[in-house]
């Protein structure tokens, strides 16, 4: 019989290729790192350093044995989870290892939490992979657009909705004078509009030369990503533009950069399934600038200026408009506070013990 609602046990596992440390942990591991509770057990691969504090988390190496990485991890966690007899599992973003781990431990409700378009993933790109899927596991998306795309072609199934979180009470102090800095913070590839940044900054700089600019990140999270093609062709046109390109930074430093900066943009070209780095940027006071592609405009809804990531004059008018107004950038800054604390922690959380609940009770 499941616990009570205050002490339900669940195990959430995260992808084999996640670490639960600081300086190692991506955005999946940091979310679950705030959403966590004290009856909860969090699994994945040992980090490099030490892990989280205060949070029970169980490290795990995948079997030997001459399977997949998943098969392995699988077989690994479902060993821990015998071990420690939760009431729900919940996976996250792995459609292929929940359904292994529904297999393996066949007495535990599984729920599979979304957070990239499923219709690229292992396990779910078909309509009768999908259909298998929300058959056999509890589906839930991090936001409309990813259930809309599970749903695509005529799929039939129950996907309910968890979107991702911002812990409001421990965002950085904002400064009560702003930089005038134009921010760029996010993995440096095609897919997030960087170039497009750099251009729009070039031309935005050279009338407003009392503003910078900067991009924080790389091409992947962590300090030992690659120098990739795309980032050895970007940086001397960053230079020439006037933008800092100061590499990986961990993620407290840059959420600091973000409650200093006057303006955030995030100019994804890619159809972002959520968009935590608009919602961190709403949470720092930030006046916010985005693209109009996939989640974005459900998440920042008014609280933000949206551009054309494929058109540096539509982003280059955007930030000449506020970096000319500093009463509409406090009135951006406002609204985008207002609307990141409907994100806040405390609410989903609350949410989600409400849709473990509900799943036990469908079993």
């Amino acid at each position: 019989m499941p616990h009570e609602a205050d002490a339900l046990h669940v195990i959430t596992v995260l992808p084999p290729s996640e670490r639960f440390a600081a300086g190692e942990a991506g955005a999946i591991a940091l979310l679950v790192r705030r959403m966590a509770t004290q009856t909860e057990t969090i699994i994945g691969q040992p980090p490099l350093g030490a892990a989280f504090p205060g949070i029970h988390f169980v490290p795990v190496t995948p079997a030997f044995r001459p399977y997949s990485l998943t098969r392995r991890y699988a077989v690994a966690v479902a060993r821990a989870v015998k071990k420690l007899k939760p009431d729900l599992l919940e996976v996250h973003n792995r459609p292929d290892l929940a359904l292994l781990l529904r297999k393996l431990c066949p007495s535990v409700p599984v729920m599979l939490l979304l957070h990239n378009d499923p219709c690229f993933m292992r396990c779910a790109r078909t309509t009768e992979e999908r259909t298998k899927l929300a058959r056999t596991v509890q589906v839930v998306a991090v936001s409309e657009w990813i259930r809309n795309r599970f749903l695509s072609e005529n799929v039939t199934a129950s996907v309910s909705i968890l979107p991702n979180s911002i812990a409001m009470a421990d965002m950085p102090p904002r400064p009560p004078v702003r930089d005038k800095l134009i921010l760029f913070a996010g993995r440096v590839v095609a897919d997030k509009g960087v170039d497009t940044f750099v251009a729009a900054c070039r031309d935005t700089l050279l009338i407003r030369p009392d503003w910078r600019a900067e991009i924080i990140g790389a091409d992947r999270f962590g300090p030992d990503s690659p120098e990739t093609s795309f980032l050895a062709r970007l940086r001397p046109q960053a230079k020439a533009a006037g933008v800092s390109l100061p590499g990986y930074k961990p993620h407290d430093e840059v959420l600091t950069a973000m409650a200093r900066a006057a303006i955030v943009v995030v100019p994804s070209r890619w159809a972002e399934p959520f968009g935590m780095a608009a919602l961190e940027a709403m949470a720092s006071g930030a006046a916010l600038i985005v693209s109009d592609r996939g989640s974005l405009p459900a998440v920042v809804g008014e609280a933000g200026l949206y551009c054309n990531p494929d058109d540096v004059s539509s982003l280059t008018q955007c930030l000449l408009r506020l970096t000319d107004d500093a009463r509409l950038r406090q009135s951006m800054g406002e609204a985008a506070l207002k609307r990141a604390r409907t994100f806040d922690v405390t609410a989903i959380k609350q949410q989600r013990a409400k849709l473990h609940q509900s799943i036990l009770h469908s079993q």
